[in-house]
């Protein structure tokens, strides 16, 4: 295990933030962890866990120890139809979904092209184009530093939701992803619940498409979307930036019956307990935000949550960008809108 110390963790947040971590290491498996908590332990280091950087806020230096996840593997158990596939926590998420395909496992095709590794798709409980990653998930396995084990919980254990799980609550910085189980399909059984999926599909095949006729293949389906989160999307490698910056909020019914009676162009989705979940980019486009930039920090032309840091932004400067975009949102929509990533 190579500790470092004085690291600029700008290569390691895909916003591009550049501050500097007092220590620094990779850890590649259950020793290296265990080694690197006990470190921080002797020594009274705060521990920020760190991924693939891709969900990251760097509000400043961190005065303690940044612990990257670089755990590596991939294995598969099959049980019938079903494939059972163990990921490590360190392992890309995009390329873990193509090599899915690749080996006949299906399900994750709708979430191909999202950044950052494995371990963190729990902690977000990703999604995209209708399908999250509470469809596909079997269990998660961690090092609970307060017990001082390993431990699986279950995908009821996990308490997943929009965005959300116990990962940021209760078990936040406490429990460790080491690796996730995934219950995936030898079968193909796409999923085309989400319009403007089925509606890029059908442009691309040039044809309409019916309940009455074939349904496209998980490599069709993973190829739509990829090319429809390029054309919508800035790559951070050319545009630093953490993908949605704010989550979409959540209201109840009676809120939005209200709003909507006030603005009825605005994109709405009733949710099955009741409430109601809003466009979170429509309201910022409307509030005046899409493509307006501030120094060095701005919101895309193409995509009104996506916050980028055009030239060499700190942490400090994208939050207070962020701020004023949701102190707008509130004074207009009375909406208080939430910054989906983690901010350290």
């Amino acid at each position: 295990m190579n500790i470092q110390r004085d690291v600029d963790l700008r290569p390691y947040n895909t916003l591009g933030i550049s501050a500097s971590a007092d220590y620094f290491v990779e850890v590649h498996d259950l020793s290296e962890l265990n080694e690197a908590i006990a470190f921080s332990s002797r020594r009274h280091l705060r521990r920020v866990f760190i991924g693939g950087g891709s969900n990251l806020v760097l509000r400043g230096d961190i005065q303690g120890m940044v612990i990257r996840m670089a755990m590596r593997g991939i294995s598969c158990e099959a049980d019938g139809d079903e494939r059972v596939v163990t990921v490590a926590a360190g392992e890309n998420w995009d390329e873990l979904v193509k090599y899915s395909l690749a080996q006949g496992w299906y399900g994750l095709e709708n979430l191909i092209s999202i950044p950052g590794q494995a371990g963190a798709a729990p902690i977000q409980n990703i999604g995209a184009y209708g399908v999250e990653l509470s469809s596909v998930l079997d269990s998660v396995t961690g090092w609970d530093i307060n017990l001082n084990c390993l431990r699986k919980l279950s995908v009821a254990d996990c308490q997943l939701g929009y965005r959300d799980s116990v990962f940021k609550g209760a078990l936040r910085d406490v429990f460790i992803i080491t690796a996730i189980d995934l219950r995936l399909s030898a079968k193909a059984r796409v999923n085309l619940s989400y319009p403007a999926l089925r509606e890029a599909i059908q442009a691309s095949s040039g044809e309409e498409r019916s309940s009455g006729l074939a349904r496209p293949s998980p490599e069709l389906v993973a190829e739509t979307v990829a090319r429809v989160r390029a054309d919508k999307l800035p790559d951070y490698r050319c545009e630093p930036n953490v993908g949605s910056f704010f989550k979409n909020p959540i209201i109840s019914q009676t809120e939005a019956q209200e709003l909507i009676a006030l603005y009825p162009l605005l994109p709405h989705w009733p949710l099955a307990d009741g409430r109601v979940k809003l466009a979170a980019a429509w309201l910022v486009d409307t509030a005046g935000w899409k493509g307006r930039r501030i120094g060095a920090v701005g919101i895309h032309p193409r995509q009104a949550i996506v916050l980028v840091n055009y030239d060499g932004a700190e942490g400090a400067d994208v939050l207070d960008f962020a701020g004023a975009v949701q102190t707008d949102v509130l004074a207009q929509f009375n909406i208080a809108l939430e910054i989906e990533p983690r901010v350290y």
